[in-house]
């Protein structure tokens, strides 16, 4: 994007403040999915398009036409049987991604290069289109974003040590089969995957020398909360239950061990529980016991609240989702049913806006453009350095915390997302192509000012109204806009730029 270009765009969005004025309007679309609609007609409501965007990654036609034949609340519990839901098309695109049936052995010898040293870069690339690819075309859109979640809740970064040849296996065999299901199940393959022990060191967790980094983020990060209740002590004590659960780095590299060479015989006492001398039975009774916990019932009930709703999520919808995960013993949807049907969908208007973290824009931006992409897995890897610049680069973020989930932590990053949607409209990212060509015969449009008006409603999902259309037109001019199919592409571009697009 030359100078020129950056100053119409910018112009454009500068301009766009009847864009900004679209909520809660600019609900009532989503984009396309095999192909666009003039003038579409939009059978639900605004604020059940507002809650749609929240369970997908930016809601297609074929998803609000089936919205309008079983109401939401039919929706979502189609989509919580995620099984039942073709995702052929999907699979057929992921068809050539080997990694996702290599054991970590596999991948670990596939990155060996000739002088001894390791690629990591190859199985990383792999694992980001793959997920992308999928955010972008399943069917299954909750099941998506609440692996996207679990990915989050349970962070690992692929660029620590080993991680790189480990985490395939975490994503395939602890985090997608427990998406919804029991999060006893889910923190059990956790603690066991050899990914989570050897990104939070306890590979190393010996009694001789204990290694309190897995204990501490298990408590804090992915059970209790920070203000669960527990202290040092129960840290301490915790991560002795855990020496000896290490990772094999010879035979079957990359498999979970438990060695009782390395175990703390001796007895201990976590939360107020004395724990008897067990091996590894010993921190399989108190993942049962935090599974459990009430404070972990908050905790989780806090977050998937503020994913789906508000950033600061209502006390009293915490109380009662966390209240249906003690009763059912953990179980995931009917926690999530709680939040969504008697949370979500009561909101109606009311319902808070949520920014677009830089995955939810990138994925939101490709769907609504009904754009074809191979995810990044080509060459170009333009969509994944423009995640990096946004950052939220997926597997990469640094810290056990995840990534955050509240508007102040992503809008200083608006200037990237204006080169990404230039880059985007523009054909600029090879193994991705939309089709603006497309867009201008489907509107009919013949000049700047018919053109904003038509594609518009097609993009935020309501029409502008002449006087704004014509200001928007006139922002171009003023910067020289003449020729009317390059002028569409910043158009284009300046809508996924523009205020309204941000938000969901």
């Amino acid at each position: 994007m030359n100078r020129r270009e950056f100053l119409r765009l910018s112009s454009l969005v500068a301009s766009a403040s009847a864009l900004a004025a679209c909520q809660p309007a600019y609900r009532a679309l989503g984009g396309p999915v095999e192909t666009l609609t003039a003038n579409p007609a939009f059978p639900i409501s605004p604020s059940d398009y507002s809650a749609l965007s929240r369970l997908t990654f930016g809601p297609r036609q074929s998803e609000i036409q089936r919205v309008a034949e079983i109401r939401l609340a039919g929706w979502i519990e189609e989509q919580l049987s995620p099984s039942s839901i073709d995702d052929a098309p999907l699979d057929w695109r992921l068809r050539g991604f080997d990694i996702l049936h290599q054991t970590a052995d596999d991948i670990y010898t596939n990155g060996s290069q000739i002088f001894g040293g390791f690629n990591p870069e190859p199985a990383l690339s792999d694992m980001k289109a793959i997920t992308l690819l999928r955010q972008v075309y399943s069917r299954r859109q909750l099941y998506e974003v609440m692996a996207a979640f679990w990915t989050d809740h349970f962070n690992i970064s692929m660029d620590k040590e080993d991680v790189w040849y480990l985490k395939p296996g975490d994503d395939r065999d602890v985090i997608r089969p427990n998406v919804l299901g029991r999060f006893h199940d889910l923190l059990s393959a956790s603690a066991h995957s050899p990914a989570m022990l050897t990104y939070l060191d306890n590979q190393v967790n010996e009694a001789r020398a204990p290694n309190e980094n897995y204990a501490r983020e298990l408590m804090e990060l992915h059970t209790l909360g920070v203000d669960g209740g527990y202290t040092q002590a129960d840290v301490m004590e915790l991560a002795r239950c855990f020496t000896g659960w290490t990772v094999k780095t010879s035979f079957w590299r990359g498999d979970f061990e438990f060695n009782p060479d390395f175990h703390d015989q001796a007895a201990k006492t976590v939360l107020g529980l004395r724990i008897e001398p067990g091996g590894q039975l010993e921190a399989e009774r108190l993942l049962e016991i935090l599974a459990d916990h009430p404070a972990t019932a908050r905790h989780l009930a806090t977050k998937l609240i503020r994913r789906f709703i508000a950033d600061d999520p209502p006390a009293d919808l915490v109380d009662r989702a966390a209240d249906a995960f003690l009763k059912t013993g953990g179980d995931i949807p009917a926690m999530l049913r709680v939040i969504l049907l008697d949370g979500l969908l009561s909101l109606g208007d009311a319902l808070p806006m949520k920014f677009k973290r830089p995955v939810d824009f990138v994925a939101a931006s490709l769907r609504t453009l009904n754009a074809e992409t191979d995810g990044g897995a080509g060459k170009d890897k333009t969509l994944h350095e423009t995640l990096a610049r946004l950052g939220q680069s997926p597997f990469q973020w640094p810290t056990p915390d995840g990534p955050p989930d509240t508007a102040p932590s992503w809008m200083g990053s608006l200037l990237p997302r204006w080169r990404f949607a230039a880059q985007l409209a523009r054909n600029e990212i090879r193994g991705t192509v939309v089709d603006v060509d497309a867009l201008l015969q489907l509107t009919g449009a013949d000049g700047i000012e018919s053109f904003i008006g038509s594609v518009t409603p097609l993009m935020l999902g309501t029409p502008l109204d002449q006087d704004s259309a014509r200001r928007l037109a006139d922002a171009l001019r003023a910067e020289g806009a003449a020729d009317f199919p390059e002028t569409a592409q910043i158009i284009v571009a300046g809508i996924l730029s523009s205020p309204a697009f941000q938000w969901k």
